[in-house]
């Protein structure tokens, strides 16, 4: 596991340095699709989701925690939120989670949780783990 927290620490590190970056963060390319801005919200929203599962995976199986991603962006008014304020959130929510995954019990890798949107899909917190951090790479090729 040790890739995986290896590979979100560096994440962390490259989006801090974004801060200063010249970005056009609020930019819609249509009103369906998110700006920069509302993406980083929603890795916050991925973020905050995924904790509750490798926190609960220590101890509980086969439970289901879902949501809905659309909408929480929307209700979360990202939009209106500053950059810098967002950024920070994300990261550290995410050293929170390094610090989870990095102590994790050896012999709770291997438990279940649901993690889909409709029907019922147990993944290994192993398999959530490189998951989360392969969706938060995905979203960030859409912001550099």
């Amino acid at each position: 596991m040790n890739e995986v927290t290896n590979k979100l620490t560096g994440i962390i590190e490259n989006l801090r340095r974004l801060k200063s970056c010249d970005i056009d963060w609020t930019y819609n390319a249509s009103p369906v699709k998110w700006s920069k801005k509302e993406v980083v919200g929603h890795l916050i929203d991925s973020a905050q989701i995924n904790l509750q599962r490798f926190v609960r995976c220590t101890y509980e199986e086969n439970f289901r925690l879902t949501y809905q991603q659309v909408e929480w962006v929307a209700a979360a008014r990202y939009q209106d939120a500053d950059i810098n304020e967002l950024i920070e959130l994300w990261a550290l929510l995410n050293l929170q989670i390094v610090r989870v995954l990095e102590n994790y019990p050896a012999d709770r890798w291997s438990a279940r949780c649901d993690n889909s949107k409709t029907e019922p899909k147990l993944q290994t917190v192993e398999w959530l783990a490189a998951d989360y951090v392969d969706h938060m790479l995905h979203h960030l090729k859409n912001i550099l």
